[in-house]
């Protein structure tokens, strides 16, 4: 008995026709005839009853089929089994980052998963959070860190790392400074250092704005946090940052609260889908820490 025979049961018994089975398992209609006559000699009985136009099981045949199906289901597990193993093998994943990333999270995570999986190959792919939410949803990239405003892209599985308010980082010196709270109308008036467009922090500020009816004059822009707090140290203009960018850099900067800022600035991880063994287990690893009960906030922030 071979597994090749069960098969051609199956197919005859599904379609009720020879011919027609023949075509769906790509060999000629001598050749299943011939596979399941040697099936039936090495169980003994006859099958397939062939005496009218459609071919139709016996008893026996229809006794057989449960366990051909049966056995034909198992092979397929086995397969999909080895398949896993041979996936964190020699599997494959590209990880998208904003640029500049300077989240330790993530790079724990991959440094964990690697120490676990060392044959799985990983390549880094830096861009803006926008093109790498295309990237995921185009498949090029399989999972991102990205910032967004409000919520996740919509269409993505996504697992949310933080979610913080936006501030206003003003040096000691600015005529702003001595104010505890302040609105986005009041920094309409002086120039702006932000991140750049397809960034989760500045998708915040422009959708905040948009919805108050306030044009910001964006005076300089930088990919990277550390940059935009430099550029407003220096006096250049207020740094539009989160609540833990800004804490980084309470030395030369006073963060602002800004109270119509409502608008959440997250930063989470997101993919399309989970169809590879080595996509898994990342996942695995990162709902593990996630889940540690680290307290993520002080350490990672929107970009």
């Amino acid at each position: 008995m071979e597994l090749r025979q069960l098969e051609y049961l199956v197919a005859v018994a599904e379609e009720a026709n020879f011919t027609r089975a023949a075509e769906r398992v790509h060999i000629s209609q001598s050749g299943v005839s011939a596979q399941i006559r040697q099936l039936e000699t090495d169980l003994g009985a006859t099958l397939i009853d062939r005496s009218g136009r459609r071919a139709t099981l016996t008893t026996a045949g229809s006794a057989a089929l449960v366990h051909a199906r049966a056995v034909l289901t198992s092979v397929d597990a086995m397969r999909q089994a080895v398949d896993d193993v041979n996936g964190l093998v020699r599997g494959r994943l590209t990880i998208g980052m904003v640029t500049a990333c300077t989240v330790a999270p993530l790079f724990e995570i991959l440094a964990a998963f690697h120490h676990a999986h060392p044959g799985i190959e990983v390549t880094l792919a830096e861009d803006d959070s926008d093109r790498l939410i295309q990237r995921v949803r185009s498949g090029e990239v399989h999972l991102a860190l990205v910032g967004a405003a409000g919520a996740p892209p919509s269409g993505l599985d996504a697992l949310v790392l933080v979610s913080e308010h936006l501030v206003a980082a003003v040096p000691f010196d600015h005529p702003l400074v001595k104010r505890r709270r302040i609105s986005l109308a009041d920094i309409s008036d002086y120039p702006i250092v932000s991140m750049p467009e397809g960034t989760g922090v500045r998708a915040v500020f422009d959708q905040d704005c948009a919805r108050k009816g306030i044009r910001h004059n964006i005076a300089l822009q930088a990919s990277a946090p550390g940059t935009v707090a430099d550029l407003a140290a220096r006096g250049l203009g207020i740094a539009i940052l989160t609540e833990s960018m800004a804490a980084n850099h309470t030395d030369r900067l006073k963060a602002l609260p800004i109270r119509d800022s409502t608008t959440l600035a997250i930063l989470a991880f997101i993919w399309a889908a989970t169809d590879t063994p080595a996509l898994r287990e990342l996942l695995r690893h990162i709902r593990q820490f996630v889940t540690t009960g680290t307290d993520t906030s002080k350490r990672v922030a929107p970009a």
